[in-house]
């Protein structure tokens, strides 16, 4: 049995190809393993207080859809990990959030931070994503109890809540995912803290660094937003002269939408309403509905809504009415499909619209094909060494082809060689046989007629 090996140009061609992999993937695996957040301020438990975030070591893509969401809240598993969306984590199961709008303006408690020249970064209320890995924002802690955008209660002070980072607008990454305790002022001990991506603690939010608690004057982190109970409004390190009990002058009403999917269960969330008073909340004119939701002590409010499975994917009005004070609010969504159903066909539009970007960046300029300026760098070398294997396939492929045909035609000119030996031979036993006087069939001839003795009919005759 014969050993089959590669040709050697596809050896070489292999070897090229773990090259470029290694070279294009590496800097793309590595660059982004050691995401942190720091938090500075002290947290007060009745109060909203505003701290400031720090993140590093976070991947930075520019011009990708999306970036970074920072929340403040709870997670399952502090210390591991298996809380992330990226582990298949789901919001109100594995971890939960204070809700918010997300728009530039919003009540603070939600920050978006953006990706680079992002089609997205117009959007982002907490600065962009600098190239290094690097951002900072304000955010604002409600306090230590706060109802999540799932509609349940968190208890910060019987769990352990802190910072959160996950990718934003739904689109899951493993790189930006954080998790950094912090506690609340006469809970614990420690000044700023710091975590890396898995949740994993190296000290906790709450000393005498950054912004002062509710009750002091002195300078904090750079420019509270919004309008909460007791904290700097104005962005000068004082507190505002008579707040100590004013609710958020303006209502708000924020979606997750990560959770806007046909089929799916909307999680939404507003702040800024009378305590206590109910209010209802529709989709489009009426459509679908959920009420009478309670407004809770601080004038917040969250609550779920289950989207038709027969929705239109695309923009929708979400409104929220509150009842005792006539307040509504609006805020629009985009609907979209489960990824779950569309992962196929996106799987093929993106080869097909790879192809076609190929196409597109060598006719003219404002042609319909794939903006190649767009693409990851890991999208690039999966494109390399895909194109870099198919072409070791196909050079192999060829190759065999040949040796097999090369083989069946020295086989057949052997056989035909042979042949023509076999008949060769043959025609020259016969023409030996036939210079003896002997017949093709090699058997011995009688004499010939003409040495016969003549016969007594043949005497007469001649007589």
């Amino acid at each position: 049995m014969t050993s089959r090996h590669l040709p050697r140009p596809a050896i070489s061609l292999v070897a090229l190809v773990v090259v470029v992999a290694l070279a294009l993937l590496g800097p793309v695996l590595t660059a982004h393993a050691a995401a942190r957040v720091a938090v500075s301020g002290s947290l007060d438990p009745d109060r909203a207080s505003t701290v400031r975030v720090s993140g590093s070591g976070f991947q930075s893509v520019p011009k990708a859809f999306g970036g970074v969401y920072v929340f403040f809240g709870w997670v399952s598993d502090p210390s591991g990990g298996s809380w992330a969306p990226s582990r298949g984590g789901v919001s109100g199961d594995t971890y939960r959030y204070v809700p918010d709008a997300e728009t530039a303006q919003n009540a603070g408690y939600q920050r978006f931070v953006a990706f680079p020249g992002s089609s997205t970064e117009a959007e982002a209320n907490g600065g962009t994503l600098a190239a290094n890995g690097t951002w900072s924002t304000n955010l604002v802690i409600p306090g230590a109890r706060f109802k999540a955008a799932d509609g349940g209660t968190v208890d910060c002070t019987a769990v352990q809540c802190g910072i959160i980072t996950i990718g934003a607008h739904g689109v899951r990454n493993a790189n930006n995912e954080t998790f950094t305790p912090v506690r609340f002022a006469g809970s614990g001990s420690g000044s700023g803290g710091s975590s890396d991506g898995g949740g994993n603690d190296s000290g906790e939010a709450g000393g005498a660094s950054g912004a002062g608690t509710a009750d002091d004057a002195g300078a904090g982190g750079s420019g509270g937003t919004g309008s909460a109970n007791g904290r700097d409004t104005t962005g000068d390190g004082t507190r505002d002269a008579d707040d100590g009990d004013k609710r958020p002058t303006k209502a708000s009403l924020g979606v997750d939408q990560a959770t806007a999917v046909v089929g799916r269960v909307l999680s939404f969330g507003a702040q800024g309403l009378e305590p206590g008073e109910q209010v209802s909340v529709t989709l489009d004119d009426g459509l679908v509905a959920v009420g009478p939701l309670v407004a809770g002590n601080h004038g917040e409010v969250a609550g779920l809504l289950e989207l038709p499975s027969d929705l239109r994917t695309g923009t929708h009005v979400l409104r929220l009415t509150a009842a005792s004070s006539g307040t509504t609010i609006e805020t629009e969504l985009t609907v979209t499909r489960d990824p779950a159903e569309v992962s196929a066909a996106e799987a093929a539009a993106e080869a097909a619209g790879t192809a076609g970007g190929v196409a597109g960046a060598a006719g003219a300029d404002g042609g319909a094909g794939t903006d190649a300026s767009t693409w990851r760098p890991e999208e690039i070398a999966v494109g390399v060494a895909a194109l870099l294997l198919l072409v070791v396939i196909l050079s192999s492929l060829v190759t065999s082809l040949k040796r097999r045909a090369d083989k069946r035609r020295a086989e057949r000119e052997a056989a035909e060689n042979e042949a023509a030996e076999n008949e060769a031979a043959e025609h020259e036993a016969s023409g030996e046989s036939e210079a003896n006087g002997e017949p093709s069939d090699g058997q011995p001839g009688a004499p010939h007629a003409e040495a016969q003795a003549p016969t007594p009919a043949d005497r007469e005759v001649r007589a």
